[in-house]
């Protein structure tokens, strides 16, 4: 376990986030959200209303995790990828952020049960991932009744509406304090601690975490 500081995620982890996407490493997503590979596992695209890639728009996409069969309901288990860039991890998300959340959150619910129309609103349940798997904002939709494994363990996921309040939460202490840091909407997740797991064979461990143990800040 592994608690990570708003001061390490500055100083350590940003900068590995940062050099994880320049080596490339993202291609594959973005041939997904741009049509180029794999569209036959798109089960659903909701365009965005404007061709700026870093704008706050509401396009996204959803395809089947592949650990789900595709058949039994009750283990659906579904990938919701947004199309905008700007937003690589939960780390981003601002008080700015809330409307665009509440309003993807919705969306997301309301394809699912398009798709799979013997499945209520209130049996859904979304999480995202610190740390993901890869940095390219993803949201897990999953049935209730799924089995909680590792994917959906403490330290793992954040629910989505947990996020949210925690950044409602934020809005509140900036609305109160003149002088708080969220003036223009810039308080958020970079700013709390945040403590999960990872395995002594991840290359974020290896490469910042294990160092620092050994060493201490450099």
């Amino acid at each position: 376990m592994v608690t990570e500081s708003p001061a390490l995620y500055h100083s350590h982890v940003r900068p590995y986030m940062q050099r994880n996407r320049d080596e490339g490493r993202l291609q594959w997503v973005f041939n997904i959200i741009e049509g180029r590979t794999e569209q036959e596992d798109v089960i659903y695209r909701a365009h965005s209303s404007s061709s700026a890639i870093n704008s706050s728009n509401e396009g996204f996409l959803l395809l089947p995790d592949l650990n789900w069969d595709r058949k039994t309901i009750t283990s659906l288990h579904l990938l919701g990828l947004v199309e905008r860039r700007d937003v690589w991890s939960l780390r981003d998300l601002t008080v700015a952020h809330i409307p665009w959340l509440r309003q993807m959150r919705q969306a997301l619910i309301t394809a699912t049960c398009k798709l799979y129309p013997e499945i209520d609103e209130d049996q859904l349940k979304l999480y995202v991932h610190y740390q993901p798997t890869y940095y390219h904002f993803h949201v897990h939709v999953v049935h209730v009744m799924l089995e909680a494994g590792s994917t959906q363990a403490v330290g793992k996921a954040w629910g989505f509406e947990a996020i949210i309040e925690t950044l409602e939460a934020m809005k509140g202490i900036d609305n109160g304090d003149e002088g708080g840091q969220g003036a223009g909407g810039e308080r958020g997740m970079k700013d709390v601690s945040l403590t999960y797991g990872l395995g002594e064979a991840s290359e974020l461990w290896m490469t910042v975490f294990e160092p620092l143990k050994k060493h201490g800040p450099s």
